[in-house]
């Protein structure tokens, strides 16, 4: 053999084992100070007070010192504008919370959970000499089995776009019955309704109009558009209760009869628009409600109606207002003989597509919402769970009972670009019912088709 070529080949063989021992040596050497960097993270949300994070951002920054979190709390009439405008200056917030039912509408603006997040640690090392060193890990983002096992079915079904994870609840608010015990004592009613049958005759039986039409108490605060809080909403479970499709393969489908309903002599959306608005009809024997009455949560505040459709979220106002207003929660009435079904109206955190710090966002949102954490937030701000792993805690609270056991069967169906388009076209679909500007069957086949629109 050649001894230059010989030579060659040593020396090739000495630098290669130098390497390996370079890098296994560098491997437990600290990183650079400039891989760890300080991260600050703005957060927005509506509802929730800045006190509802203080534990779990402190519990956050033990782990990652570094990260800075600065939560933001706008007033909700103002918030989609301030997001907007902030996102076209390039000023956003890196994680901010949205309605279950914009998911489509801010998918652009938002990014799906990475399948690995890259994140950085601190770890103390030495005996007599203390040193920080950082170590990069790369740690697995929650996956779309864990989110079906771990969350209620509403979320998934709301969350995931093309089978990827657009964000995470930290709890889930349904829709349940508030009624005012002493009405219901008055009107010799034992029980609350718990069928929809039943809520028409107990309503029928609390109603008190005079010889002019006035109504003098209203059984019920249901029939009307925008003086009912969440009227789409009741409406919307209705429909779904009653055997409606709202939506198939992205079109509108809650004014047709199912294909696989078709002895139904007329669509159970339609149905189900029928049976709501007849309790603010004159005509009708359910009469109770009108647009001259006030807004639905001023009413039973004021014990002007016994019956009022809410969530959790209601209940701090109720409290607030009418501290000593006799009033108990029912669970949301259903169709006598149909599966129980439920509605969801809830926040979602997301992460924006332009922020800096994907890892540390998206980790955050992760961390903030997991059984240990999220568990301080509901403690705080009384809201129905979104883990199916804390159901059980809250059936003895006795505030959230009603909420807790209603949340497996809750869903939401709205999956267009402008979710508030969509709730004032079924407002104006009641009102236009209710003036009799058109037919039922019109109106419906109207306002599914305006809504049609802003689905795609």
């Amino acid at each position: 053999m050649n001894k230059k070529f010989l030579a060659t080949l040593i020396i090739l063989g000495i630098l290669v084992v130098g390497l390996i021992i370079f890098l296994v040596i560098a491997g437990g050497k600290p990183e650079t100070p400039a891989q760890f960097r300080p991260v600050t993270l703005d957060f927005w949300g509506v509802f929730d007070e800045p006190g509802y994070f203080e534990e779990i951002i402190a519990a956050y920054q033990v782990i990652h010192p570094n990260v800075n979190i600065r939560y933001r709390r706008l007033r909700f009439e103002e918030y989609e504008r301030e997001l907007l405008e902030a996102f076209a200056q390039d000023r956003g917030p890196d994680i901010f919370a949205i309605h279950n039912t914009w998911i489509g509408e801010y998918q652009t603006l938002t990014t799906p959970a990475p399948a690995v997040l890259t994140l950085t640690f601190p770890r103390i090392v030495g005996t007599l000499k203390k040193e920080t060193v950082v170590d990069l890990r790369a740690i697995p983002s929650i996956t779309l089995r864990q989110l079906r096992t771990n969350y209620v079915d509403v979320v998934y079904d709301d969350v995931v776009v093309n089978d990827q994870i657009y964000g995470l609840p930290l709890s889930v608010d349904n829709l349940a019955l508030f009624y005012n015990r002493d009405l219901l004592n008055n009107a010799g009613i034992p029980q609350p309704p718990r069928s929809w049958n039943a809520f028409q005759e107990q309503v029928i039986k609390i109603t008190k109009v005079d010889s002019r039409g006035n109504i003098l108490l209203s059984g019920g605060a249901i029939g009307a558009s925008r003086n009912i809080e969440r009227s789409t909403d009741i409406l919307s479970v209705l429909m779904m209760q009653n055997g409606a499709n709202m939506v198939t393969n992205d079109v509108v489908t809650f004014h047709r009869i199912p294909p696989d309903q078709p002895e139904r002599p007329r669509p159970p959306g339609e149905e189900a628009l029928i049976f709501y608005t007849d309790f603010a009809n004159p005509s009708k024997e359910s009469y109770t409600w009108n647009a001259d009455q006030p807004n639905s949560v001023d009413a039973f505040i004021a014990g002007q109606t016994a019956f009022f459709f809410g969530y959790a979220y209601h209940i701090p106002t109720i409290d607030a207002r009418a501290p000593k207003l006799n009033y108990s929660i029912a669970k949301l009435p259903q169709i006598e003989g149909n599966r129980e079904l439920n509605y969801a109206n809830y926040w979602v955190n997301v992460v924006s597509r332009k922020t800096a710090d994907l890892n540390e966002a998206w980790d955050f949102v992760q961390f903030m919402s997991s059984a240990e954490q999220v568990s301080k937030y509901l403690a705080r701000a009384k809201k129905p769970t979104a883990l199916r792993g804390l159901i059980n805690s809250q059936l003895e609270d006795l505030d959230l009972s009603i909420f807790a056991s209603q949340v497996l069967t809750a869903t939401s169906w709205y999956r267009g670009k402008d979710a508030q388009a969509a709730e004032t076209i079924l407002m104006d679909m009641i009102d236009t019912v209710l003036a009799g500007g058109l037919e039922v069957n019109r109106a419906i086949n109207l306002a599914a088709g305006q809504i049609n629109q802003t689905l795609r």
